[in-house]
């Protein structure tokens, strides 16, 4: 299971195979579909009755694309919030939340949402950038000096803005961690990433590195004088208004609101087993919050919506490069935005994650549309990770 858990925060798209290690067990039973839970609609007249009755009978497009996540790519369960241009929200569930109890997918439960934290994250810097206290175009030396030095690896010719962008070239500490399941601080994460070469010269290229935001966490608090999870909470989960996000103390293995059990599989003929109480810190920056679907898309939209940043701020953010290697065809990297082409025309804005029992895609646009979706299982391959895109587009195109 370590293999894959540090892997599953390597991006939230595309993996490779990688080390796995077994689990405590949990017995895994049969899955079926449960029931769409949605907002009622308003009240039809006589005159539309019949058009209503007809509507009604023919399977709505989000719910079919969760019960295909479940029938056919095998995931236990999969929930769904889906924001319209009007703000109406519905939410959707298919499978079964605990595997041995068959109790019921809870409706817009609490998820791990991995590297989904990086947007949190990267507001916070540039809400400091803002403040004048942070410069996108500094070097990582002149927060944390004589911190980053490596084998092609000097943190004087490293800037923030490569850090968030993923331009740096510091390896990922999360593909080097090994199989030993306990509390990691940030400084550890850095030093194993650091006895390892850089990819590229900062500047010169894109790759995806958890190592990028582990350091501009770092930034943060050596800037604020104040802990990550404290300076999030304060001036992006509560100005926001999000009600079930939090970034979860050092030792809380806990997801403690409702919640569907997120599960591995160590083979594909193997049974899956229960891994929703996990230490996430080797996480941390680059990925160890938890929140829900709803939660997420309030979060994009505001964010979109400028109300969590100076236009010049969001417009540095929304400024991008290609990284299609990672998160698909079309897709570019801003300051910890990833933006998507929708087959319905525009672009989605967003990140996604992949944590250990979940995996989590999302978007949001500027028109007010907003949409999460999330499973819970890491997807390995291709073809599940293109129905969970092609559900979250299925939901931003209606």
């Amino acid at each position: 299971m370590r293999g894959q858990t540090r892997h599953g925060l390597r991006s939230p798209g595309r993996q490779q195979g990688t080390r796995r290690r077994a689990l405590p067990a949990a017995a895994a039973v049969a899955i079926g579909v449960m029931t769409l839970g949605a907002v009622a609609p308003p009240a039809a007249s006589a005159s539309d009755s019949a058009a209503s009755a007809a509507a009604a009978a023919r399977p709505d497009a989000v719910q079919q694309a969760l019960n295909t996540l479940v029938r056919d790519d095998g995931m236990p369960a999969a929930l769904a919030s889906v924001q319209g241009r009007n703000g109406r929200i519905r939410t959707y569930t298919a499978g079964v939340g605990d595997l041995t109890t068959g109790s019921k997918v809870p409706r817009d439960g609490q998820v791990r949402i991995g590297s989904n934290t990086k947007t949190f994250v990267a507001v916070v810097v540039l809400q400091l950038v803002a403040e004048r206290r942070v410069d996108l175009d500094a070097s990582v030396d002149t927060y944390l000096p004589g911190l980053v030095r490596g084998k092609g690896i000097d943190g004087r010719r490293i800037t923030v803005r490569q850090l968030l962008q993923q331009t740096s070239g510091l390896p990922n500490y999360s593909n080097h961690l090994g199989d030993d399941v306990r509390y990691y601080t940030p400084r550890e994460l850095l030093a194993t990433a650091l006895q390892h070469p850089a990819a590229f010269a900062p500047g010169t290229s894109w790759k995806y590195s958890n190592t990028n935001y582990v350091l501009a966490g770092l930034i943060v608090q050596k800037v604020t004088g104040r802990p990550l999870a404290e300076e999030v909470d304060r001036r992006v989960v509560r100005r926001a208004g999000l009600r079930h996000t939090s970034f979860p103390a050092p030792g809380d293995a806990s997801i403690r609101e409702p919640h569907p059990h997120g599960y591995y599989r160590e083979s594909a003929d193997a049974p899956l087993r229960d891994i929703t109480e996990i230490d996430p810190s080797w996480g941390w920056a680059a990925g160890q919050m938890v929140s829900t679907g709803s939660d997420l898309n309030r979060f994009f939209s505001a964010l979109l919506a400028g109300r969590l940043l100076p236009s010049a701020q969001l417009a540095q953010m929304r400024s991008t490069v290609p990284a299609e290697a990672t998160f698909g065809p079309g897709a570019r990297y801003g300051l910890g935005l990833v933006s998507r082409p929708l087959p319905c025309g525009g672009l989605s804005w967003g990140h996604g994650g992949s944590f250990p029992g979940y995996e989590t895609r999302g978007g949001a646009t500027d028109d007010g549309r907003a949409t999460n979706v999330a499973v819970t299982m890491q997807l390995t391959d291709q073809a599940g990770r293109r129905n969970l895109e092609r559900a979250v587009d299925t939901a931003l195109c209606r």
